[in-house]
């Protein structure tokens, strides 16, 4: 199968294009269509993943549906049938990739909650004992158990490549302290109730991101949810901490890229077919052990 790396729907207008999804306006609703882009180190790669963009969607929308006692969410119709006249011209780039969803004004914070020490959180303790000021016993390792799930907000940079971590007064400020102890709330009650479904399933969420919208109607979750593009997902039966942990994401890419010498700078260089194909089945494999269903691409 081909990869979908640029969707094309005529006259709807385009809103903008992000690392992996492109965003339309639909009447008074928005068009998130997931492409098999994917990005590393900040890079969006020449070549995609094929059928990237289908497993991310269908892992959200099941998601979605998990968690849908604990917050409402943006979606509005899911099946590309349900859509309105106007995209089903084009339901060949559409299907299985792109939700309808609510317009929301977006919290200018991502949401993260972590249950185990891994990446940036990892190098902050390590330089200063903290994770976004919060005070953690000594003696934790890469890939460590957290005594409780944190907490652990991230605003993005002036430039857009990356997040950046803050405490939860530096959130009070840009939030209000309302938003700010709800959004809390609201993140560790979604990952306390995930992390028990992936353990169900012989899977570690070590720490996932969430994105936040207020409509008329209040706060809803938005964007994609518990993905391996937006979470860490670890295998139980292979957790070691003491270094990094093997994922069930891009990896692999990374990897390559490291192997390659690539100086990090653009352009980005394309993947081989092997590595294309091993990251996919390594996607599709979250979608399995996550949902316990097969997906046909």
């Amino acid at each position: 199968m081909t990869d979908l790396l640029k969707t094309n729907l005529g006259d709807i207008p385009l809103l903008g294009r992000g690392k992996v999804r492109d965003l339309y306006a639909v009447g008074d609703a928005l068009l998130l269509v997931a492409t098999d882009r994917i990005s590393a180190f900040d890079h969006v790669l020449g070549t995609g993943i094929p059928g990237k963009g289908k497993i991310l969607t269908q892992i959200s929308l099941f998601w979605f549906d998990l968690i849908s006692d604990l917050v409402p969410n943006h979606l509005i119709a899911t099946d590309v049938r349900d859509f309105p006249a106007v995209l089903q011209p084009y339901s060949d780039q559409l299907e299985g990739r792109s939700m309808l969803v609510k317009r929301a004004a977006m919290f200018p914070v991502e949401c993260v909650a972590r249950g185990y020490l891994a990446g940036s959180g990892w190098k902050e303790y390590q330089a200063v004992g903290t994770v976004c000021g919060i005070q953690l016993p000594a003696g934790l390792k890469d890939g460590s158990r957290l005594p409780e799930p944190i907490f652990t907000p991230a605003t993005k940079s002036q430039d857009g490549a990356h997040d950046e971590n803050i405490s939860f007064a530096a959130t009070e400020k840009v939030l209000g302290a309302a938003d700010a102890a709800e959004l809390r709330r609201l993140t560790l009650a979604i990952y306390a109730k995930a992390t028990a479904h992936a353990e169900s399933r012989g899977l570690i969420l070590a720490d996932t991101k969430f994105e936040f919208g207020r409509t008329t109607e209040g706060i809803i979750l938005a964007d994609e949810v518990l993905t391996p593009d937006s979470s860490r997902f670890w295998d139980a039966d292979g957790w070691n901490p003491g270094g990094p942990q093997p994922s069930f994401d891009k990896q692999f890419v990374r990897d390559y890229l490291e192997s390659i010498h690539w100086n990090k700078q653009a352009p980005a260089p394309s993947l081989p077919e092997d590595v294309a194909e091993r990251t996919q089945a390594k996607y599709l494999e979250a979608f399995r052990r996550l949902t316990g269903r097969h997906l046909s691409l």
